[in-house]
């Protein structure tokens, strides 16, 4: 079927990117069985390129892989959910201490347009919502210019994603540009490198909670606690 290497790389590419965005948009949920000759025939691909997109997916742990049982969307822990929360925290602050010496007026100007697409978006609009949310995030990472740091946080949004969604889609929350939002642009306005990353670990902490006790209450959504060493 793939005449050459590059034809079955592009193959492989596409179901990887696939299977990702259908993770990340909550199309298959955690938990959910993936069967590659399903994936196949929907992208009309063989099974070899899909099968070899779940092994990658499973090495990012986004997929978790059994032998003989085949693969499922990887289902955190409540105590992973906010582990991954924690080190967000660590990463965004730094990528945004590291970015302070490139903000300018016209950065302001993106990050509280940023703000008000999340306010235009209250109608319901949930998945708009967190999109322009992530937006503003993932903008404001970029401005550190570190790219290997900028792909640390990516994959940690590829990975709480799923349960972002579901959470906006079910719990009742206010919508728009929320005050702690707006005053992480005020920290960031002033320039101060210190205090615009503690503004961005708080930021991004105070979601764990309410995320946590939402997945929770979920029957299945969120994986059994793992027994702790001693």
């Amino acid at each position: 079927m793939y005449g050459d290497p590059q034809s079955y790389s592009s193959a492989q590419e596409e179901a990887y990117r696939f299977i990702l965005a259908a993770i990340r948009e909550g199309r298959y949920r955690p938990g959910d069985h993936l069967i590659a000759k399903d994936v196949a025939a929907e992208l009309q691909l063989s099974r070899m390129p899909v099968r070899e997109a779940l092994a990658r997916l499973a090495v990012e742990g986004l997929v978790t892989t059994r032998p003989n049982r085949g693969a499922v969307v990887t289902r955190l822990t409540a105590d992973e959910i906010s582990e991954l929360f924690e080190i967000r925290a660590v990463l965004e602050g730094l990528a945004l201490r590291l970015a302070i010496p490139s903000i300018d007026a016209g950065v302001i100007s993106e990050l509280n347009g940023f703000l008000d697409r999340m306010e235009q978006s209250d109608a319901g609009e949930n998945g708009q919502w967190n999109h322009h949310h992530q937006a503003f995030h993932q903008y404001l990472s970029g401005l550190s210019r570190r790219p290997t740091l900028i792909r640390q946080i990516n994959s940690l949004y590829a990975t709480i994603d799923p349960y972002l969604r579901i959470w906006f889609h079910h719990a009742e929350k206010p919508r728009g540009a929320t005050p702690p939002q707006r005053l992480l642009v005020e920290a960031i306005k002033k320039g101060d490198p210190a205090e615009a990353e503690a503004a961005m670990r708080a930021h991004v902490l105070r979601t764990a909670p309410s995320l946590v006790e939402f997945i929770k209450s979920q029957d299945g959504l969120c994986a059994p606690e793992k027994a702790r060493k001693a």
